[in-house]
């Protein structure tokens, strides 16, 4: 009802008298032209402050919410977000609680490679110090106890034990990186797997029924002989 108010204030407002009070004349003169073209880009002008107020009142709407309670994560966006960003999939699933623990992992690995590395370097250089037999590079004398020295007669004992010692370093080394890997993978199937698992049907009308019965094994023609009693397993869904 307004924009009828509006509209017809309008032409009033710019000299367009209603169809009823025609002119005598049958020309029109050029200030009629002028005021029925004002009249032409009113009318336009308010159908657009119209739509604009239309479109204002429905942005206002509220808009409605999302029931989180029949919400499913989609398994491929969980798989690829896990994949992306670690622990992405687990932050999708709306399982916080394995953050820790996936994050956990990754800074635990981390951290054994990085003490592993450094221990591997240090006695690496220890061992190059005591084959090459120069008395100004003496690392190595950092890795004994108080009171014992390398002497030329135990000097081979010493360098097979910093040989070892390095070895078994680079290895654990080694083997946290691919720990890490594991972790990785861990955490990119359990989001994937999570995810599969949210539409897995865990209602009342799951059942798994135990009972005992008599089996015909077809051993003989007796039906005495050739019925045997085990058990029977029954799963409804």
């Amino acid at each position: 009802m307004y924009r009828w108010v509006l509209l017809f204030s309008l032409l009033m407002a710019a000299g367009i008298q209603p169809a009823t009070a025609q002119s005598d004349s049958t020309e029109v003169t050029p200030l009629e032209r002028d005021s029925i073209a004002i009249g032409l880009d009113s009318l336009v002008a308010a159908k657009e402050a119209s739509v604009m107020v239309d479109s204002t009142l429905q942005e206002k709407k509220p808009k409605a919410k999302r029931d989180m309670s029949t919400w499913r994560p989609n398994p491929k966006r969980a798989l690829w977000l896990a994949l992306v960003i670690p622990g992405g999939g687990q932050i999708y699933n709306r399982k916080y609680w394995k953050l820790p623990i996936v994050y956990g992992g990754f800074i635990g690995c981390l951290y054994a490679m990085n003490w592993n590395n450094n221990m591997y370097m240090d006695y690496s250089k220890a061992y190059h110090d005591l084959v090459d037999k120069d008395p100004a590079t003496q690392s190595y004398n950092l890795f004994l106890h108080l009171g014992t020295q390398i002497t030329p007669e135990n000097a081979s004992q010493w360098e097979n034990i910093f040989k070892k010692r390095k070895d078994k370093f680079r290895r654990w080394r080694d083997l946290s990186f691919f720990v890490l890997l594991g972790v990785y993978a861990l955490s990119v199937i359990d989001a994937y797997v999570d995810a599969e698992l949210s539409v897995f049907d865990i209602s009342k009308d799951l059942s798994l029924k135990v009972e005992p019965a008599i089996l015909n094994n077809g051993s003989s023609s007796n039906p005495i002989d050739a019925s045997s009693v085990g058990l029977q397993c029954s799963l409804n869904f």
